[in-house]
């Protein structure tokens, strides 16, 4: 179940469920009872910082930039904004003109901005990169932009990559990472989404020194003024 009703709000889970079984990222757990005769169940958890839905923070790419626990929790919350990008050709480079014309009038400073498009593409897997992979792709332009629009989040959708080649990669994440814009990488459930505009959170674990957290994410429609 991906979509719920609280009363006149509608509630959508962005976020990928996490099978250990079947996870091919680290995801380990231990379940023990620490209470002899009367069950306390606990669970020792060994997973890395970059599991399904996850929010990647500035300290990913430098060891001088805030970490999770350095940001605020507003960086992690407020107005989400999405676009599924369906007029591009596979494998283009979503450029500031598409931004331009998808989004330029619509994005406010402190939006997180969700980017989508038609190619979608299970990541991390085998056909990442491979015949198969149509995703658009981002780089240094795409970063400026949202650095020039003031964003605080950008999240990636399936039909997006950013981990096309490393001349991408970096930049991408340099430039948007110096200005302390987070990333929210593997959402799921985007088409779920009846609002091009809603209220999101996805506030990860507060522990210092983690430079990305698997996080619960949810869009809300329907609260006013979002």
């Amino acid at each position: 179940m991906s979509v719920y009703k609280l009363g006149n709000l509608r509630v959508i889970d962005l976020t990928k469920l996490i099978d250990p079984a079947t996870e091919t990222r680290r995801c380990t757990m231990f379940r023990f009872n620490t209470g002899g005769a009367i069950p306390d169940f606990h669970t020792n958890v060994d997973i890395m910082t970059h599991l399904g839905t996850h929010c990647e923070c500035p300290y990913h790419h430098d060891d001088n930039w805030p970490d999770v626990s350095s940001l605020p929790l507003t960086s992690f919350m407020g107005r989400g904004i999405y676009h599924e990008f369906t007029g591009l050709q596979p494998k283009a480079y979503i450029s500031a003109k598409d931004l331009d014309a998808a989004l330029g009038s619509k994005v406010h400073e402190g939006d997180v901005v969700i980017i989508d498009s038609c190619y979608k593409l299970t990541p991390f897997t085998p056909d990442t990169n491979g015949p198969k992979d149509k995703r658009l792709l981002v780089n240094g332009e795409t970063a400026q932009w949202m650095v020039d629009h003031k964003v605080k989040c950008v999240g990636f959708g399936d039909g997006v990559s950013i981990e096309n080649c490393n001349e991408d990669v970096k930049p991408f994440h340099d430039i948007c990472m110096a200005k302390n814009i987070t990333f929210i990488e593997v959402l799921k459930n985007l088409e779920k989404l009846e609002k091009d505009v809603f209220f999101i959170s996805f506030a990860p674990m507060y522990i210092k020194g983690l430079d990305s957290c698997p996080v619960r994410v949810y869009a809300i429609e329907g609260l006013e003024g979002f």
